[in-house]
């Protein structure tokens, strides 16, 4: 069972991630709401998988990605972003990021890239 952070300011999004996830096989070790907490958490515990909201506040999800690969060149992370966020989507590519979804999706979506991430080397 792979481990996996969740990183959105909105609790909403991060309760549904949390749910889809731990119903299919993935176990949520840690929530955080902005980049600062996610930073902190994933040097305390390392997850598998990290689902990273590109809009936040304080600290948005490009710069906190940017941080968590400087900290493990190998963490593996999927980008969160709304439609219209292409320019976004490109420069999280281009620092490391391993997959991203755009919002809304469905529960498929979710799985499936999770699914795809979580068997990479």
């Amino acid at each position: 069972m792979k481990n996996v952070m969740i990183v959105d300011d909105a609790t909403f999004m991060r309760m549904t991630i949390k749910r889809i996830l731990e119903n299919n096989e993935f176990n949520v070790v840690a929530e955080a709401e902005n980049g600062f907490k996610a930073i902190e958490l994933f040097l305390q515990l390392k997850p598998d998988i990290i689902s990273l909201d590109i809009t936040m506040p304080e600290m948005d999800g490009i710069e906190t990605l940017r941080k968590i690969k400087e900290i493990d060149s190998k963490a593996k992370v999927v980008m969160v972003t709304a439609m219209g966020q292409d320019k976004l989507v490109r420069e999280a590519v281009k620092l490391g990021a391993t997959s991203f979804l755009v919002k809304p999706f469905n529960e498929n979506q979710l799985i499936q890239t999770f699914k795809q991430v979580s068997s990479r080397n």
